[in-house]
């Protein structure tokens, strides 16, 4: 994200896990064995699957969260046979676009289940800044999301319950702003899978921080690493800029870029 101030505009730009993170999309997982009752063993209902990774650029729905700065990411998800599921997602980002910050923090639940070649997903993710907050406004939001699969096409909507990571105008909040996601995942080779993505973000209130993100990668499996390489790129306007107080030198955090990853499941 990154904080800008503009009148008595409060505006937090940008965030976390490729929102829901996807690759939790895609995470397989073996399953806890456990001894039944006449001592054989029984696959476990429960799953508990962890991932890491290391990429060029955090950048949140196209917005870079760490001031076009390398990032340490990591999380762990467990899930039920039911369809419900919890997790943790947690990653650096700048104290420049986050006054007093140096970590995001995913907490997010939800159920997914599926219906023939279609998965619905349905959960909550609350986005967590310890310690960060621009004149007494908390970068913390609450958002609701649902998204539907098919085959290798996902579409996806977030609707925030809480202001937008902070952007409000005096008595004027940003709760209830929206961002639709259209995805797309194929294997164009064994082990090479080709993702594209685009996505609308709309601010309840400032449509002046309205914007479009676009996303085109290829992941490839080496020996259980993931390695990533992704062209994204942005409208996103004047507000979407920041500035360090030790050099003054703008940074436009929307702006093209190629992202790239490694990553690891375990």
């Amino acid at each position: 994200m990154i904080w800008t101030h503009n009148a008595a505009i409060r505006i937090l730009l940008g965030m976390a896990s490729n929102g829901f993170p996807l690759f939790l999309a895609g995470a397989v997982a073996a399953a806890l064995a456990w001894p039944g009752l006449t001592g054989a063993q029984a696959t476990s209902a429960h799953t508990v699957a962890g991932n890491m990774s290391i990429v060029s650029d955090y950048r949140f729905r196209g917005i870079s969260q760490t001031f076009v700065q390398p990032a340490i990411q990591c999380g762990i998800d467990y899930s039920h046979a039911s369809g419900f599921y919890l997790g943790n997602w947690n990653s650096n980002v700048s104290g420049v676009s986050f006054v007093d910050g140096a970590i995001e923090m995913d907490i997010y639940g939800g159920f997914r289940k599926g219906f023939g070649e279609a998965t619905l997903d349905v959960g909550l993710l609350q986005y967590y800044y310890p310690n960060a907050r621009a004149e007494g406004a908390k970068y913390d939001t609450l958002e609701g999301y649902a998204g539907v699969s098919w085959r290798w096409l996902t579409v996806k909507y977030s609707h925030t319950f809480s202001d937008w990571f902070g952007v409000q105008a005096g008595a004027t909040g940003s709760a209830g702003s929206g961002y639709i996601d259209l995805s797309a995942s194929y294997e164009i080779a064994p082990k090479l899978m080709l993702a594209g993505h685009i996505g609308q973000q709309k601010v309840k209130n400032f449509s002046n921080l309205d914007y479009t993100d676009y996303k085109i990668g290829l992941t490839y499996d080496l020996n259980g690493w993931g390695l990533g390489a992704a062209y994204i790129d942005t409208d996103a306007g004047v507000f979407y800029t920041g500035a360090t107080a030790a050099s003054g030198k703008s940074i436009d955090l929307g702006k093209s870029t190629v992202v790239l990853s490694v990553s690891k499941l375990f």
